[in-house]
């Protein structure tokens, strides 16, 4: 398997006023691709600092991370750019755009490339099969459900077809039945069809769910365990 993600004694120091924040104190963790990685742990651990750096939304304090054999803090402005369009996204708050079809939502995404508007609908429309809403493409996310809103916030997260899936407390704005169901969808897209998942949760039951757990406390990682 392909390493995607190395970090190497990876920190990050933030400043609160004048008060040094150590959210990441040396962290050294390998993804490889295929990899479906949950990263668990209290809020302030450390989790969602390690899943914008791998992002690629923020750069590191010291250490190395590496991005398919790239050191991130060696890219400019343009590169991390081009960094994060190989990157999907799915957040806990769906950020869909309301007056949007779910077609359109992921459609948006595509604009950025060049494809055609005759293939971006095409892929849309494909993608919106995949999650289980071909018969939800016409409508906007007000007339969806909290769970049909996540799947078209996945839709569009894979429209680009990312290097991996970067997942931020997926199911932690809808119900439990739910969220099993999107962890199904999920597994489904990393055993199927070999997406690379790295999704951040402080739900022990969720991380299960996952192939790998890394386990994280004041800013480093206390275990790494096979599921």
């Amino acid at each position: 398997m392909a390493l995607i993600v190395e970090a190497v004694d990876l920190k990050k120091t933030y400043m609160l006023g004048k008060i040094p924040v150590e959210a990441l104190r040396g962290v050294n963790l390998k993804i490889e691709s295929g990899d479906f990685l949950a990263i668990l742990g209290p809020s302030g651990s450390g989790k969602s600092t390690m899943l914008n750096l791998i992002g690629a939304l923020d750069k590191p304090t010291a250490g190395t991370l590496l991005i398919d054999g790239v050191d991130v803090s060696t890219l400019n402005d343009n590169q991390l750019s081009d960094l994060r369009r190989r990157v999907g996204f799915v957040f806990q708050f769906f950020n869909l755009i309301p007056r949007l079809t779910a077609r359109d939502n992921v459609e948006l995404s595509l604009s950025i490339a060049d494809i055609g508007k005759a293939e971006r609908k095409k892929r849309a429309e494909e993608l919106l099969e995949t999650v289980g809403l071909k018969d939800r493409i016409k409508h906007k996310p007000a007339e969806l459900s909290g769970g049909q809103q996540q799947r078209v916030a996945i839709a569009r997260a894979l429209a680009n077809n990312p290097r991996f899936l970067l997942l931020d407390e997926p199911t932690g704005n809808i119900d439990s039945k739910t969220a099993r169901e999107i962890m199904r969808l999920v597994k489904r897209l990393n055993t199927e069809k070999g997406v690379t998942i790295i999704m951040v949760t402080h739900d022990q039951q969720l991380a299960k769910e996952a192939k790998r757990t890394v386990q994280m406390f004041d800013g480093v990682i206390t275990s790494d365990v096979v599921n």
